[in-house]
C-alpha cells in the first residue's frame, strides 16, 4: 500500500507519497507548492498526475476550510477518501493536556506525535522540546512518557515586521543580519525578531528540564526554522519532515 501524506500550512502545501509507515521513512515522492496554485496539481502535467494512485491518504492542515476543500477536490483524481488528523485527547501514545484538548492545532498535535515516534525509533526516552517556526512560532513541551505539558505561541519573524511597519512611521527596511550589537536598523530588526523567538525557546527548554529533572531534546521545524535554530544556545536538531513523521505513526497506529 501506499499512503499519501499531505501538510497545509498557512502558506504552503507540502505532500510526499509512503511505502512504509513509521517516522523517517524515505518518501517514493515529494513536493511542495505555495496555497495559491493548489488547483494546479491534479491537472494535466500536474505533480500529482505523475504518482501511483495512493490507497490511503492522510492530512493535517491549518488553513481554512475553503483551502481544504481546494485539496479534496485535486484528490478526486484517484478513488481515495480524504481523512484529516483532529486533535484528540489521546492518540500513538501521546497525551493532549490541553485544558480543551479539540482546540490544539493539529499541526501541533501531529508534530508532538512525531517528535515521539522519533525519539523511541532511536531508542531514546527523553522529554523533548518541539519547536516550529513558520508564519507562527510554537514552542511545545512533551515529558518522557508522552504527555504534552503545554506551549507557547507567538508571531513569526514576518509577522513582527509587519507590525513594526504598521506601528512605526517610516520604516521601511530590508532584512538585515544577526548581530551580538546591531549597529544598523535592518540588523537591529532581524536580531530582535530573532532573539525574541530563541529566547521563548530557551525559556521553555529551562522550564520543562525542571519539570522533568532531565535534558530535554529539542527538535526545531518549520519553514523558517533554518533561520533561527543556529541562533539558538542549545542543542538541537533541525527536522523538516517533523508532520509527515507525525502522519505516518498515526496512519499506523490506526491500521493496528
Amino acid at each position: 500500500m501506499t499512503l499519501l501524506a499531505i501538510d497545509i500550512g498557512n502558506t504552503r502545501l507540502k505532500w510526499a507519497q509512503y511505502a512504509v509507515l513509521a517516522a523517517g521513512a524515505e518518501p517514493l515522492a515529494h513536493g511542495a507548492v505555495f496555497l495559491e496554485t493548489i488547483d494546479q496539481l491534479a491537472d494535466a502535467g500536474g505533480a500529482w498526475t505523475a504518482l501511483m494512485p495512493p490507497c490511503e491518504m492522510l492530512g493535517c492542515c491549518v488553513a481554512s476550510d475553503s483551502v481544504r476543500h481546494r485539496v479534496e477536490e485535486q484528490l478526486e483524481l484517484w478513488e481515495v477518501a480524504s481523512r484529516w488528523v483532529v486533535s484528540s485527547a489521546a492518540e500513538a501514545g501521546v497525551v493532549n493536556g490541553y485544558d480543551h484538548p479539540l482546540r490544539l492545532g493539529s499541526d501541533r498535535w501531529v508534530a508532538l506525535i512525531g517528535a515521539r515516534a522519533r525519539l523511541l525509533a532511536a531508542g531514546k526516552r527523553a522529554p523533548v522540546l518541539v519547536v516550529m517556526v513558520g508564519t507562527a512560532v510554537t514552542v511545545d513541551a512533551l515529558d518522557a512518557d508522552g504527555r504534552f505539558l503545554g506551549g507557547l505561541i507567538l508571531p513569526g519573524h514576518g509577522i513582527m515586521l509587519k507590525a513594526l511597519e504598521a506601528g512605526t512611521a517610516g520604516l521601511r527596511v530590508p532584512t538585515g543580519e544577526v548581530s551580538d550589537f546591531p549597529t544598523n536598523t535592518s540588523d537591529a530588526l532581524t536580531s530582535g525578531g530573532t532573539y525574541a523567538i530563541t529566547g521563548a525557546i530557551e525559556r521553555m527548554h529551562r522550564q520543562l528540564e525542571r519539570q522533568c529533572g532531565q535534558a530535554p531534546r529539542c527538535i526545531v521545524t518549520g519553514g523558517a526554522g533554518w533561520k533561527v535554530a543556529p541562533s539558538l544556545q542549545l542543542d538541537y536538531e533541525l527536522v523538516d519532515t517533523l508532520i509527515f513523521d507525525g502522519l505516518l505513526t498515526i496512519a499506523a497506529a490506526r491500521q493496528r
